[in-house]
């Protein structure tokens, strides 16, 4: 549904994509994740058809942005970061506008019109100007005339950001709901929107694609990912009970939470071993879980200038 080829853009001497070239098949959640300035919006701007590659093709659902571009658009739904709006109109007044830029067929206009405003909860508001709505009412604004013309594929940028809480729960289940029927690739810098909403993830920094992989894949990366962590009576006495335990290869205590994470030796299974071993030491301990890992770990290891060079 989307798909980049060895995609480039230059600015003089500065490269600020670097031959970034992956597919997003129908039913993927894509999120696209780098530090500021490693090339995200810029990648996603050229592939919604708003900048020319200096170099390499894009495609939406077949057609190149560049050479077949309004089959491209008609087949897109694009949130800029920030979801900009025209403020002085209303939510109403946008929908229709959008829809006359479009040329969404007249016998289909109110059929969609009716169904976004219903999607996106914008009962309440279609009569006020959107320059008067809360960040979380205009991210929904934007994101219904994003979808207002049906598309099969779904480009956002940075979804999310600048909402509370509570926004970004909604907006998320929102972008789950829209995945079902569609293709999403979503920039992001917040890690646990990839957790939550994304079947797959890319990396990128300073313009090169670092790491494809999905987010269990990325967070078997981390040194976290297998180990157990627990809350000890005494840290000291449980360090001291499983020091030089057979599948343990080190530890590490966190003192603002007061965990004791115990790091396993390759795949060793630790749980039941651990509690065994405080148990038998008469070291009391609550709380033990199994880590599935840390994104941010994984993603400072691999965004790192070190790694990187």
């Amino acid at each position: 549904m989307i798909e980049a080829t060895g995609l480039q853009k230059r600015y003089g001497r500065l490269t600020a994509v670097d031959g970034i070239g992956f597919r997003v098949e129908p039913g993927e959640v894509l999120g696209f994740l780098g530090p500021n300035g490693a090339g995200k919006s810029t990648t996603m701007r050229m592939i919604a058809g708003f900048l020319v590659p200096s170099a390499g093709t894009a495609r939406v659902c077949g057609h190149d942005v560049q050479s077949d571009a309004l089959a491209a658009r008609r087949a897109l739904g694009y949130l800029p970061e920030g979801a900009p709006l025209y403020g002085e109109m209303t939510p109403r007044g946008l929908l229709a506008f959008v829809a006359d830029v479009r040329a969404i067929p007249s016998g289909q206009r109110r059929q969609r019109r009716d169904f976004v405003i219903a999607r996106l909860n914008l009962q309440s508001v279609l009569n006020q100007p959107i320059d008067t709505l809360s960040k979380g009412f205009r991210r929904r604004v934007g994101l219904a005339a994003a979808i207002l013309h049906d598309p099969a594929a779904l480009i956002m940028d940075e979804p999310t950001d600048g909402l509370d809480p509570n926004q970004k729960h909604e907006v998320r289940g929102l972008i789950t709901e829209l995945a079902r029927e569609r293709t999403v690739l979503l920039s992001t810098h917040i890690l646990e929107e990839v957790e939550s909403v994304c079947t797959r993830a890319i990396i990128i920094a300073r313009g090169r694609l670092l790491a494809d992989a999905t987010p269990a894949e990325l967070l078997a990366r981390s040194r976290y990912h297998n180990a157990i962590s627990l809350n000890p009576a005494d840290s000291i006495a449980a360090r001291a009970a499983l020091d030089g335990m057979p599948g343990v290869s080190g530890f590490e205590h966190d003192e603002r939470d007061a965990r004791l994470y115990v790091f396993a030796q390759g795949k060793a299974k630790l749980s039941e071993p651990v509690s065994e071993r405080l148990r038998q030491r008469g070291v009391g301990f609550d709380g033990l879980r199994l880590e599935r890992g840390r994104l941010d770990e994984v993603f400072r290891s691999i965004t790192s200038a070190e790694s990187i060079a």
